[in-house]
């Protein structure tokens, strides 16, 4: 095998040629030399240079980065879009902190302006750095690779042999190689160019492509979304309309027609839980049966809604999120007849689902004067009570082992005709009268199912009827792009892995007759970074091609072939007289033929 030579004084010529060869294998833009007398910029000079750094891969990084630590508050701090109850909270423990967080924005973060600014700022950025490096790639995809440099042996990685092939079967055995590879490769003069590894600049722009697709997709389900809760008893069904709902908030565009038609029925739920162990208690079932219908004459159809097994209906999803128990009550006036009867759901205060809410009898009732008059009852409720020696109304079991309700008796106004919207499980005291029992306290029963609760005076009854319903709690989102920013995300884990695992290399193989008619054959590979990849792929194929156009011995200086099995110029023998070494690239010791590291060469 025999190493090429060159002479020093073409060193600069060759240090251009090289660096044209290796200039294109990145379509980042060239930023140009400083001049020594650079003229004032002006309005549109900076305007230009803003524009350009906006523009800029770092800059959108940076961005980026911006992005990721402006959403922390919004994770650390109660928002007013998730739950103003807790801001309300909030507000009222903390004097000092509530204003500073109000003016910055800090209660509602995602909406805010400076949030927005970042926002849109990273929007512009991507777009500005994608386009031009996307048009720059179809023009690379369009051209070819470029000829080979003038001195193959200066590139990091390469190989020489001398071969009694014609140039032309070597050049057209390299050109079938490359191909057969999936190199893009062509014959240019007495050399052939390839290219590989394209999916690295496509996988980076596909990359930043996705995240303009995700943050479209954000931007348009914060702006159209909807989210309302709804609880829903056994037996009772829901309309996806805006009264139908318990809490309801949505987008700044959001607008009621947005709303997916459809309505659904409960059928039954069922939980079961576990009875031993550590985990007694845990729910090991929990599973809701439904009847659904899409649009205003949609045909029915039965579904079974499961926790994070969501109903999906068109754009919205109905989630299964929490569960409790609705004991029905009957209410009766003094004559007997009934004012009230119906399942009241009761909210859960703790995981064995001691619940707690009101009764209350709006219409129908007159007292025993005579009079219109509203009633309201506190009701607490245990599934499983821990009878009388526990001393508490507090569940042992969340299942219906041993059901007890708590009732403590008002009668008044409920103020529900003030005008000021009220809550299904709290009750508005101030115009309300306790019903006394015979000590003058505040009358108050334990019943079981079955048992009634007699009012004084002849005020009337209520029963605990022996059917105990369960209820569901259902969460309906409604938010389009969803499916875009799924789309967007694998995306840009693709797009990720193959800009980091794909190499952009090109190879060049010259065949040119020798001085003494013998064919010398170089072959070199270039690299986008220093990588193994490059000699090891070099080898393989340097390998492939010298069975094809196998070597012959270098000759001695007096002309004579040399003897099998002599030292190689660098003092190791060859495995084949005039074969490419082990790992199929050698490297020149001459000073002027020095490698060069891929980066370096590129900018030469």
């Amino acid at each position: 095998m025999s190493d090429t030579t060159t002479d020093n004084s073409t060193q600069t010529g060759d240090d251009q040629d090289l660096g044209a060869a290796g200039s294109q294998l990145s379509t980042a833009p060239v930023e140009d030399s400083p001049s020594p007398d650079l003229p004032s910029l002006g309005v549109i000079g900076w305007a230009r240079w803003f524009w350009r750094q906006l523009t800029s891969m770092r800059v959108a990084l940076l961005l980026l980065l911006l992005l990721s630590l402006a959403a922390i508050p919004g994770s650390l701090i109660p928002q007013t879009g998730i739950n103003e109850a807790q801001v309300a909270d909030f507000r009222e423990r903390h004097d000092v902190l509530a204003p500073v967080y109000d003016k910055l924005g800090l209660f509602n973060v995602y909406s805010s302006v400076w949030f927005s600014a970042i926002y849109i700022l990273l929007f512009v950025s991507l777009i500005g750095c994608i386009v031009p490096r996307t048009w720059q790639f179809v023009g690379q995809l369009r051209g070819r690779p470029p000829g080979a440099p003038r001195r193959l042996t200066r590139l990091p990685a390469h190989t020489t042999w001398r071969t009694s092939a014609d140039p032309e079967e070597v050049r057209e055995a390299a050109l079938a190689l490359l191909r057969k590879r999936r190199f893009r490769a062509h014959a240019v003069g007495d050399a052939v160019a390839a290219e590989k590894g394209y999916l690295r600049e496509l996988g980076n722009l596909a990359f930043h492509l996705a995240l303009i697709v995700m943050l479209i997709a954000f931007a348009w389900g914060q702006l159209f979304k909807s989210e309302g809760n709804k609880i829903v008893v056994e037996g009772d069904g829901f309309s996806n309309t805006l009264t139908q709902y318990d809490d309801f908030k949505s987008g700044n565009l959001f607008t009621n027609d947005d709303l997916e038609p459809f309505s659904f029925d409960v059928e039954e739920f069922t939980g079961t839980y576990e009875r031993t162990g550590p985990n007694r208690g845990t729910p090991r079932t929990y599973e809701t049966e439904v009847t659904y219908t899409e649009g205003a004459d949609g045909e029915e159809k039965n579904a079974l809604i499961k926790v994070n097994k969501p109903l999906e209906i068109g754009d919205a999803k109905v989630y299964l999120v929490s569960h409790g128990y609705a004991p029905v009550v009957t209410v009766r006036d003094g004559k007997g007849e009934i004012v009230y009867q119906d399942a009241v759901p009761l909210l859960p205060l703790d995981n064995n689902v001691t619940s707690n809410g009101v009764v209350k009898v709006l219409d129908g009732y007159r007292n025993p004067q005579g009079k219109k008059e509203q009633l309201g009852f506190q009701a607490f409720f245990v599934p499983t009570f821990g009878g009388s020696a526990s001393g508490t109304m507090l569940s042992q079991f969340p299942a219906l082992d041993y059901p007890v309700l708590a009732l403590n008796a008002y009668h008044g106004d409920l103020k529900a005709d003030s005008g000021i919207p009220q809550s299904v499980y709290q009750m508005d005291k101030t115009k309300m009268k306790e019903f006394k029992d015979a000590d003058g306290e505040l009358l108050k029963k334990l019943l079981t199912p079955g048992e009634t609760m007699t009012l004084p005076g002849g005020a009337g009854s209520i029963t605990f009827e022996k059917d105990v319903k369960e209820w569901a709690g259902f969460q309906i989102v409604q938010e389009p792009g969803g499916g875009w920013a799924l789309g967007g995300a694998l995306a840009a884990i693709g797009g990720l892995a193959a800009s980091l695992f794909v190499q952009r290399r090109r190879v060049w193989v010259r065949a040119v007759r020798g001085d003494d008619g013998v064919t010398v054959v170089e072959m070199a590979g270039l690299g986008r970074s220093e990588s193994a990849k490059v000699p090891e792929e070099l080898g393989d194929l340097a390998g492939t091609l010298y069975e094809r156009a196998p070597g012959v011995p270098d000759p001695e200086p007096d002309g004579t072939p040399e003897p099998d099995g002599t030292p190689e110029p660098d003092g190791t023998p060859p495995e084949d007289p005039g074969a490419p070494g082990a790992s199929g690239t050698t490297t020149s010791t001459d000073t002027d033929s020095q490698a060069v590291p891929a980066e370096g060469a590129e900018q030469q």
